[in-house]
């Protein structure tokens, strides 16, 4: 085939394959609309995820390779920038796209609870804290700070440790507890392997803390165990 000829078929093949692109986004959108979110698939969900990473091309490839290296939407959205980067065509834009999905997600959960009685929207508080820590590699302590009325006032993670230990210290959780003019707390911590009992530190610990709050008297209503997707109160387990 003549130079000429092959030029312009290799831009017809150019223009039908962002055609073909164009044509899928708009139905992509119209199911999207039509129907809700809750007719998307995870994969569905994140190729369109990235269409703001990818304004023209084709976000499906990229998808299919997140999903199968995180093994689930929730994964991806949790994961590392470091992670993501290194799933293979995972730019910047790309990234930046996911980590705003999760960015908004976390302030949609906090919404839900931050000044509001979080004993009466308990599970609304453990859904915050899941989504908080459940993805996170290492163990992170946080603390939850309450109002008079138990409405939660502030969060702040305080320690970062390691896969299977993170340190805190009482003077810690009541220096926090004071700054914000706290009446009570809820401390919230994750186990990364998913491991629902609390170990002998974790109780000993809840003790401490407990009692040096109560010096300033602020109360500990309770400390939370993240374990995978699951929530674990020392409190119903009679630890505290």
């Amino acid at each position: 085939m003549p130079v000429g000829m092959r030029d312009q078929a290799a831009g017809k093949h150019g223009k039908d394959a962002a055609a073909d692109v164009s044509g899928h986004r708009a139905r992509m959108r119209r199911k999207l609309l039509d129907k809700g979110g809750v007719a998307l698939t995870e994969l569905e969900l994140l190729e369109m995820l990235l269409y703001a990473g990818a304004p023209r091309g084709d976000t499906k490839p990229l998808a299919k390779r997140l999903m199968k290296h995180f093994g689930s939407l929730s994964a991806i959205l949790r994961a590392e920038v470091a992670q993501l980067q290194s799933v293979n065509g995972a730019g910047d834009a790309a990234v930046s796209a996911i980590k705003i999905a999760e960015a908004v997600g976390l302030h949609i959960n906090h919404a839900r609870v931050k000044g509001k009685p979080v004993l009466t929207h308990w599970l609304e508080v453990q859904d915050y804290c899941i989504s908080k820590l459940a993805h996170e590699p290492v163990e992170l302590v946080m603390v939850l700070c309450l109002d008079s009325q138990n409405r939660l006032i502030a969060d702040e993670t305080i320690s970062r440790g390691t896969v299977n230990q993170t340190s805190v210290y009482p003077r810690e959780v009541v220096n926090l507890a004071l700054r914000h003019f706290a009446q009570a707390v809820i401390i919230v911590h994750n186990h990364p392997g998913a491991e629902m009992r609390p170990s002998r530190a974790d109780i000993d610990v809840t003790r401490d803390i407990s009692a040096a709050l109560a010096v300033m008297e602020i109360t500990l209503h309770d400390h939370l165990i993240v374990a995978g997707t699951e929530c674990v109160s020392l409190k119903s387990l009679g630890h505290l």
